[in-house]
């Protein structure tokens, strides 16, 4: 345990620095590089920590996470590319829950499709649905699937089961900060609340997510 303490610590630090910046200069420009420096971080320790194959699929995984931020967060600009990534990083998360609870999985992966089949069909008949949308809505179905079968894989996996469902509490302020794109009227304090909270929870869950790898 003594030899994994300085990334929690150090992730611990690169937080508290960049939550400060976001509540007491949103405006500095340095909130950006310490929040990528902080994704770096986890896939570094994944790279260094992850043991066999279930390591080998957690660093594919982070490395699809440490792209994905580079679309959305550092360039702000190809987010079909980067929300394509966050796909790639969810069927991923699938392919490690199949592998560590297998019954069932037919049934699962149906209702799966009909939850992502529903979500497009919404969009559609409310006259939002493109490219962007549609792998969103995809890949925000996906999150929730696997953030509730986590549930399901037992003690040594709550890590990984808590930063899937920080992952979904991320998402759900991202979806407010869109809403209040479209809508002005719905800003608010909790818009506000929204902004900061993107990242309050999402690097938690990248940190316990790159915990729960298998270690040497």
């Amino acid at each position: 345990m003594k030899r994994i303490l300085w990334f929690p610590l150090l992730e611990g630090c690169l937080y508290l620095i960049f939550l400060w910046l976001d509540l007491f200069r949103p405006d500095s420009g340095w909130d950006i590089p310490i929040k990528y420096l902080s994704i770096l971080l986890c896939f570094c320790f994944v790279l260094w920590a992850g043991q066999g194959r279930d390591g080998l699929l957690m660093k594919i995984a982070l490395g699809f996470t440490l792209l994905a931020d580079l679309f959305l967060l550092v360039l702000d600009h190809w987010y079909l590319i980067g929300v394509a990534c966050f796909c790639v990083v969810q069927l991923l998360y699938l392919t490690r829950i199949a592998k560590l609870r297998p019954e069932k999985l037919p049934l699962r992966l149906t209702l799966r499709g009909l939850l992502a089949v529903a979500a497009l069909i919404t969009a559609w008949r409310l006259g939002v649905l493109d490219g962007l949308t549609a792998l969103s809505l995809f890949y925000f179905s996906q999150l929730v699937c696997n953030a509730l079968e986590s549930l399901s894989l037992g003690i040594p996996f709550r890590g990984f089961s808590l930063g899937l469902f920080l992952f979904l509490g991320c998402d759900l302020c991202v979806g407010l900060q869109n809403l209040s794109a479209w809508f002005p009227a719905a800003g608010g304090p909790l818009v506000e609340f929204a902004r900061v909270g993107m990242w309050l929870f999402y690097l938690p869950s990248q940190v316990l997510i790159s915990l729960s790898v298998k270690r040497k």
